[in-house]
């Protein structure tokens, strides 16, 4: 084990941070930021040490709606500019269908699983999100 982090992965680090626009809090203490800055450095973190697979569980839990909708961008274009692939375990269904290429709706058994742009049309999404009228 490497005691010190090398100066490739410095080189990450700093890439990672400005392409989260986070380059401003290298040098604040994780405790003082706040719930979407803590996010983005730990998603910094993750992509620090993935090349192909991300996996998030409730990332937005606890955000305010300005800064989920944010973060579903920023998810949505690392997915598309770095190709990594996206997991994320969700109760916001509607920013999923939203941002989601597809979802897996599970309750103690799969509901759906397809596309996303079939899952209001589904038994499953039309239950989820109020029937017929929802857009």
């Amino acid at each position: 084990m490497k005691p010190f982090y090398t100066a490739e992965d410095k080189k990450q680090a700093w890439e990672k941070m400005d392409m989260l626009g986070i380059r401003d809090l290298a040098k604040q203490c994780f405790r003082d930021l706040s719930g979407g800055q803590r996010q983005r450095v730990l998603l910094a973190r993750a992509l620090c040490a993935t090349k192909k697979l991300l996996l998030l569980d409730e990332p937005v839990t606890g955000l305010d709606p300005i800064v989920t909708a944010e973060f579903y961008q920023l998810i949505s274009r690392i997915n598309k500019e770095s190709g990594i692939a996206v997991v994320m375990v969700s109760h916001d269904i509607e920013s999923a269908v939203e941002y989601a290429s597809h979802i897996l709706h599970l309750q103690e058994t799969v509901l759906y699983f397809g596309k996303a742009d079939g899952y209001e049309k589904s038994r499953a999404g039309k239950t989820f999100l109020g029937g017929e009228t929802h857009v």
